[in-house]
Parts: structure tokens; sequence; C-alpha cells
């Protein structure tokens, strides 16, 4: 008959042996720590406020090292020295950026004061065609249905728009100071970006000294991992954008649409947050086409659906392929909750923070798995032997 164990050696063999209670009862530990420093405002303010001011530039840096690293590393393969390879990519980089301020803005910047102008005629147009299509007077029904009278709007928009006015010339000084913080964040990225550029390749193994002898393996596989999700989607993701913009732009020049590469700019830069840019982007388009005439909103539609044909079909599946391995539904629900929370960041970072946390709680999950013994262990099993 097997002796009945005492209560202290059950203990130590469900709980001071098993590693997984430990994890937790050390994360717990963090946790309060965390929580009891967190109410003293001198002890986490400073780490907030360096947080705030260098997230912008470590993230805009981040997104053009993934984009530009690979050029790097190829010059590099062919005999070019890294620094040289860095400059070049800046001298391209800069005669690139003189060449659209010298060529592409100045259009730009016709079409949209062009745009703005024509805004109100834009309304009338559409009023005209709802009234084609539908007959009588839709301003009249619109204000007898809603109980609008014409005036009285006129004088709550010149209300709103004198309180906005005085809104915006008090907080001027929150302006001008975010402002500034924009455009320091943006001029110190070149030095950030050639830095990573530069020694980007030995950051992994400084962050492995921190790391625990046993576990190195693991978080190596984990780091890579996580390299390899940002790196595919940022690079496909922009990728993808830029054929879209320029599949648009030529869909319209061919259609004769008017504000063509405004509108092809727009697609291109929303196109980046997946299935909610499209369909953003679709929308100022739709109202010049339906201005100008039913006639050019059916060649409209037709041009958007054959260009979103070649992205899904073709461009997509050869530039992003199944990386992600993650399903629409959730990729919507991820960038809606993320907008929510962190706002026009949080939208654009929403799918690799997702892919990068994706990674994480896959690896702890399957540690859990082994250190608990709760799950049934796969057999291994040898593989087939290939006869020649």
């Amino acid at each position: 008959m097997e002796r009945t164990r005492p209560w202290s050696e059950r203990f130590k063999l469900f709980f001071l042996n098993n590693r997984f209670v430990i994890f937790l009862l050390v994360l717990l530990l963090i946790s309060i720590n965390i929580f009891v420093l967190s109410k003293i405002p001198y002890v986490f303010t400073p780490l907030f406020v360096l947080i705030k001011t260098v997230i912008l530039p470590i993230i805009l840096s981040g997104i053009l090292f993934y984009l530009f690293n690979p050029l790097v590393n190829f010059l590099e393969k062919r005999k070019v020295k890294r620094i040289y390879s860095i400059i070049l990519l800046y001298l391209l980089i800069i005669g690139l950026i003189v060449l659209i301020v010298s060529l592409v803005i100045p259009v730009i910047q016709t079409q949209i004061r062009e745009l703005i102008r024509n805004i109100p005629s834009f309304y009338d147009g559409i009023v005209n065609q709802i009234q084609y299509w539908l007959g009588g007077d839709v301003s009249k029904q619109i204000q007898h249905t809603f109980s609008i009278n014409p005036n009285d709007l006129v004088q709550n928009l010149s209300e709103k728009g004198s309180s906005i006015i005085n809104q915006t010339f008090t907080g001027i000084g929150g302006f001008l100071g975010a402002l500034t913080e924009t455009v320091l964040s943006i001029v110190t990225v070149p030095f950030i970006l050639f830095y990573l550029l530069k020694d980007g390749a030995k950051l992994p193994n400084f962050i492995m000294k921190f790391i625990p002898v046993t576990l190195r393996s693991q978080t190596g596989k984990v780091m890579s991992e996580m390299n390899h999700q940002i790196s595919s989607y940022i690079r496909g993701q922009i990728i993808v954008s830029v054929c879209i913009g320029i599949l648009l732009y030529i869909g319209y020049q061919i259609i004769g649409l008017d504000y063509s590469l405004i509108l092809a700019i727009m697609a291109s830069c929303t196109s980046i947050v997946p299935y909610l840019g499209p369909a953003i982007a679709i929308t100022p388009a739709l109202v010049v086409a339906l201005v100008t005439s039913p006639f050019m909103l059916l060649k409209m539609v037709i041009v958007w659906t054959i260009v979103q044909l070649i992205e899904g079909k073709l461009i997509s599946p050869q530039i992003m392929g199944k990386s992600l391995k993650v399903h629409p539904i959730t990729i919507i629900f991820v960038i809606l909750t993320a907008g929510k929370l962190f706002g026009v960041i949080g939208i654009l970072l929403a799918v690799p923070g997702y892919a990068v946390l994706k990674v994480i709680v896959t690896h702890l999950f399957d540690w859990f798995k082994v250190s608990s013994n709760l799950y049934e262990k796969k057999k291994i099993t040898e593989p087939p032997v290939i006869k020649p």
C-alpha cells in the first residue's frame, strides 16, 4: 500500500517544482511592483515622457529600416562596403525627394487647390444628379423631412466656425508645441536610420547578452520570427500600396477622370491600412466621377474593380504571400480596436503589432504545454525514407 505523502511534500511537488507556477508568481510580483510604483508620479513620469518623445522617430526609422535594409544588404553582397552603400542610398533618396518636389508637388498643389475650390460645385452636382434620378426638389424634401431651415443652418455653422477659430487661437501654443515635436522627430529620423542600417545586425546579439543562457536559443527563434513577420508586412504593404496607386493613376488617366494624380496618391496612402483603406480611398473618386457624369462613374467603378482584382490575385500573393496567416475578419477587428485605443498610429501599427503578439503568445503557449504536463505529448515519428 502506497504511503500518503505529507502536505509539505505535495506542496513542493505541485507548486515549487512547477516552472509554470513559479513563472506566474514572478509575473504577479512584477505586476504588483509596477502598480505600486505607478502611484508615485516622479517614478514613471520621466519614463513616459521619454517614451512619448522617442516613439515617433523610432517607429518611422524602423519602417524605413525594414524598407531599405534589403537594398543595403544587396549592395554589400556585391562587395560594396556597407557605409558606402548607406551613403549611396541617402544620395538616391535626396535625389528622389528633389525630383518629387520639383515635378510632382506643383501638380499635386494645383489639383488640391482646384479640388477645394470646386467642392461647392460638387455638392450642387450631386444634388442635381439625385434630383434627376429621384425627381422633385431634393433640398425642399430634406428640409421638410428633417425640419431644417437653411438660414438657421447657416447661422449655426457661422457660430460653430467662430467658436472653432477662437479655440484655435486659444490652443495655438499647444499646436505649435506638437508641431515642433513632430518636426524634431522627423529631423532625427535620418540619423537614427543611418545607425540602424550601419549597426542593426548587431542589435540581436546585444539583446541576447541580457537573456539567460538557457533561454537564448528559444528567444533567438522568437526574435527571428518577429523580425520576419514585421519585415514581410512593412515591405509588402508599402510595395502593394505603391502598385495600387500607380495602377489607379494609369486607369484614371485612361478614362479621363479629373484630379487623377491626387486621387491615386490618396488611394495609395490609405491602402497601407488593409481592407479598410481601399474602402475609404474610393469615396472621393466616387464623388468626382458622380459629379462628372453617370457614365464616368461606371468607368471609375470598372477601373477600381480591375485594380482590386489585379492586387488581390497577382500583386499581394506574390509580394505578401501567406506570411501573416491572419483571417481578414480578425484584421478588421484588430484595426478597429487599435484605432479606438491609440488613434491613427494604432491603425497603422495594428496588423504588425498583432503579428508580433501572436508570435509571442504562440511560443508562450508552447512553453506552457511542455512545462505544465497538462497536454499529451506528440509522438515523434521518423521521417519516411525516400528511395532514389
